[in-house]
Order: structure tokens, then C-alpha cells, then sequence
């Protein structure tokens, strides 16, 4: 089997950015909701049959403490901040499996989950369906891929290599190294992506690269500067790895059979009308009924 784990706020935020407003009855925004629920039962239709969603149920996570500039949700504008519970709502009633975070992040729930699933031996394959950087170090080989489906791009351990420089086990290096804007950490003054990938691809880890620029293997431009920013920032730049690095503890389903997809609940009829979009209740039952004709 394949296993889908979806990163749920990604695909609130992209369907709010690109779909046009729309009210329901009540006078709430409800489009980018609407919108998931929608892609999600295009996934079960497109051969997708174990599946997970994760989501950032409070934006604040543990990492706001470790960090005071790191991302808490400010600057979300109030017509997306709202659908958040409502989109919770909605994928639980259409059937699927939802993993709302509090203490942890949607990307920790899918980390976690992938890590699960992955011990699983009749998985044949987990996608990790986001294009977010932070989920490129839970890629493993050809077992466990990141899946862009905006763009239709997989991409395994090779190419996260290809894309980054770097192994998936050195991406909390180099987030550290470069910064993440999302996530509201800088990253140490002066490293570009490609210079803390060619360091990290020779030392491996921050701790181990050279104090000394004179000791650096390659030649790299500015080598002296970058080497007194990172001894003078070496803290920072660790507690930013840790900031990127995701926590595979973090609360999921115990198994992947809990992942499996089998209708929508009886609720569903009713979210459906909230979302102003009554058809995707009948959408969700004939998918139901197909899979369970094909089972058969």
C-alpha cells in the first residue's frame, strides 16, 4: 500500500491564496476550506487509499519558547485564521484521518507519521504531500518521498540531494546555516544555500566544521568572515537546527490501518451545507460506494 500524509495547513493557506472569496449563509468565509476537502477526495479519486492529515490546530508551538521570533500566526489574515477549525471539521466528517497539533506543528504530525508508516512492511511507499523544505530530511531513499501535487513533483533521496546539496539528515544543518523566513529564524549572516551545502556536504553536522577557515578542504569566498560569524553565532545556529529539526514523537495514529479511507461520516451531509457546496456530500458517497464495488 501508499500511504498519503498531507500537510493540511499548506493546503489551507494555497487554496486561500488562490481561490476567489466565498461566504456560506451564515456570512463565513468558507473558500479555501471548501477547497481542501475537494483536493482530498481528488486524492482518494486518484488511487489514494491510506491517507492522514496534519494540521496546525494551535499555531503556537513549543518552538515559540526556544525562540521569541519564531512564526505564532500574527500575521494570518482573520478570513483564513477562521477555517482553520473549520477545515478540521470538514475533513473529520468527510471520513479522513485529521492529526491536529498543539504542542508540535503539522510538519512534526507528518514527520512522525511518515516514520510510523515507514515501519510498516507492507507500505510500499509514504508521500509526504507538501513542498516545504522542513520535510525534505523525513525523506528516506525511494521509501519515503516528498510529493509536490501543485507541481506533480516527487522527489527522493537523490533528489533531495540534486535540490539542496545536502542528504536529508544535514536539512536541520543547513536550514540553520541559511535561515527560514517562514519559520521566522535568520540563520547565520553570509551563508548562501550553496555555500552551507558544499561545508555541510564535507563535515556533515555545524559542530564539525572547522573553526578555522584556514582548515576548510575547499576554497570558499568570503571564508574567513563566514568563519567568525559562525563561531561567534555557533549558538544560534545550533538552536535554530533544533527549530528545524522535526519531532518524530509527536502524536499520530499507531498504525496505518487506522489511515485507511472508507466514506464519509454521516456527519458529512450537514459540513457540506456549512461549506455551502452540498454536492460533495454525494461526491464523498459515490467515491465510497466505488471503493467498496471494487473491494468486493
Amino acid at each position: 500500500m501508499h500511504v498519503h500524509l498531507v500537510d493540511g495547513t499548506y493546503e489551507l493557506f494555497r487554496h486561500f491564496f488562490a481561490m476567489p472569496s466565498a461566504k456560506n449563509a451564515g456570512g463565513h468565509e468558507v473558500a479555501a476550506a471548501r477547497g481542501v476537502v475537494a483536493s482530498l477526495l481528488g486524492l482518494v479519486e486518484s488511487g489514494a487509499t491510506h491517507l492522514a492529515i496534519a494540521t496546525d490546530h494551535v499555531i503556537r508551538s513549543f518552538r515559540n519558547d526556544l525562540w521569541p521570533g519564531y512564526k505564532d500566526g500574527s500575521d494570518i489574515d482573520p478570513s483564513l485564521l477562521s477555517q482553520f477549525p473549520l477545515v478540521e471539521e470538514a475533513l473529520t466528517a468527510a471520513g479522513f484521518v485529521v492529526w491536529p497539533m498543539i504542542e508540535h506543528e503539522a510538519d512534526d504530525g507528518m514527520a512522525a507519521g511518515a516514520e510510523m508508516a515507514a515501519a510498516d512492511p507492507r507500505v510500499e511507499q509514504v508521500l509526504l504531500c507538501t513542498p516545504d523544505k522542513d520535510l525534505a530530511q523525513s525523506v528516506r531513499g525511494d521509501r519515503v518521498v516528498q510529493f509536490d501535487r501543485r507541481q506533480r513533483i516527487v522527489r527522493n533521496e537523490a533528489g533531495i540531494i540534486e535540490k539542496f546539496g545536502v542528504p536529508p539528515s544535514a536539512i536541520p544543518d543547513w536550514l540553520a546555516l541559511v535561515g527560514d523566513a517562514a519559520d521566522g529564524f535568520p540563520g547565520v549572516r553570509g551563508f548562501g544555500a550553496k555555500t552551507a551545502a558544499a561545508l555541510l556536504h564535507r563535515y556533515g553536522r555545524i559542530e564539525d566544521i572547522p573553526k578555522d577557515a584556514a582548515d576548510w578542504d575547499a576554497p570558499v569566498r568570503g571564508a574567513a568572515r563566514l568563519s567568525a560569524a559562525l563561531t561567534e553565532h555557533l549558538e544560534d545556529a545550533l538552536l535554530f537546527r533544533r527549530l528545524a529539526t522535526l519531532v518524530t514523537a509527536a502524536p499520530v495514529s499507531k498504525t496505518v490501518d487506522d489511515l485507511e479511507w472508507t466514506g464519509p461520516t454521516e456527519a458529512f451531509g450537514l459540513v457540506a451545507q456549512v461549506l455551502d457546496a452540498p454536492s460533495l456530500a454525494g461526491r464523498a458517497k459515490e467515491l465510497a460506494s466505488q471503493q467498496t464495488a471494487t473491494s468486493d
